[in-house]
């Protein structure tokens, strides 16, 4: 591959029947996008090129046969379905779920071998993607087994960070899967992504308790007196600003979640319901612990206007840009931790 200097964007077409295509087209509409980074769409020039005549969009597109193609300043895709694919705009389906998973694994492959830099996926469908090989709720899990690491679900955008402690779970076995361990672990997940992606070094983090008015000392519940309260104590202890747990139903309402750098909800609903209000066209899903970068629109398939050119891409070129900025503070990150040991090792041979 041609050496380039600006950051190479893994792109998972996510469901053909969907918006997907649509806004990954438009992010990359406007030259200055194209300037900053390099997109590799894992999809088929022919799919592409039936997104633009059918939407009536702008955007030039480079059909490559190889990762070795791949040229700056253009907005190169793989060929990498074997059959064409037609569009049933709005409709879930098998076939379209394969398009979509095999987009993924391929995506997830080279982001694995350094072929691209970071990882942007568009909105799949829950329902379709599942198959013998592909048994996931979400991108999230899959990436969780793929990639080094601890997954967590953490939203983003310019105001709010909300991260969740379970996330595509029925709401009946919520409770019966928080535990000290995933508290801690979820917890310090967090704690190291806002310092190692967002260069925050003394993170605050709160936390929503699991039951509503956090079980109002027993009387709605006991999770929070037996599971929660005793973690965050323990870590507390350890010098880690933790607060809460906190009431979730006034805790948004009442702008207290600017008075940290992360929220943790307890469960899916509780936190991507005041983050999707508060942030939704600008949001990012980002999947945070792991040893490479993903990230995605805050949005779903759209399939109610699929077909229109009536999306929006803005969500998607925030998440083609938080991906790139988490990138550059990992680098940054690292250099410093390396210059940092490199110090103290010459003090210690000095001493």
């Amino acid at each position: 591959m041609a050496k380039q200097k600006n950051i190479r964007v893994g792109i998972s077409i996510g469901d053909p029947n969907g918006i997907g295509g649509e806004v990954i087209l438009k992010a990359f509409e406007d030259p200055a996008m194209l300037e900053m980074y390099t997109p590799v769409i894992f999809g088929s020039a022919r799919l592409f090129s039936f997104y633009l005549k059918e939407l009536n969009l702008t955007a030039k597109i480079h059909g490559i046969k190889s990762l070795e193609d791949v040229i700056p300043g253009k907005i190169n895709v793989m060929r990498l379905l074997k059959e064409d694919y037609v569009v049933e705009w709005g409709k879930v389906s098998k076939s379209a779920g394969d398009v979509a998973i095999t987009s993924l694994k391929a995506a997830v492959t080279a982001l694995k071998e350094g072929l691209v830099d970071v990882l942007v996926t568009a909105p799949i469908n829950k329902e379709s993607i599942q198959s013998e090989g592909f048994k996931f709720p979400g991108h999230t899990d899959y990436l969780n087994q793929e990639l080094e690491g601890e997954s967590l679900m953490f939203m983003i955008s310019e105001t709010l960070r909300v991260g969740l402690l379970t996330d595509h779970l029925p709401i009946s076995e919520v409770s019966m899967n928080i535990t000290d361990k995933l508290i801690k672990t979820k917890i310090g997940t967090i704690k190291e992504s806002l310092k190692k992606d967002f260069g925050i070094t003394r993170p605050k983090i709160a936390v929503l308790g699991i039951n509503p008015h956090v079980g109002d000392n027993g009387v709605i519940g006991t999770d929070d007196q037996d599971k929660l309260i005793p973690a965050l104590e323990e870590l507390r202890e350890d010098g880690n600003m933790i607060f809460g747990p906190y009431a979730a139903d006034a805790f948004f309402g009442s702008a207290n979640y600017k008075n940290f750098d992360a929220i943790l909800a307890s469960y899916h609903d509780q936190g991507l319901i005041p983050f999707k209000t508060i942030s939704f066209g600008s949001g990012v899903n980002f999947t945070a612990g792991l040893s490479h970068i993903r990230t995605s629109p805050d949005h779903g398939t759209g399939f109610d206007i699929a077909g229109k050119n009536e999306a929006n891409a803005s969500s998607m070129i925030a998440a083609i840009h938080t991906a790139a900025a988490i990138h550059r503070n990992r680098k940054l990150y690292d250099k410093l931790t390396v210059n940092q040991l490199k110090s103290q090792s010459r003090k210690r041979r000095e001493y």
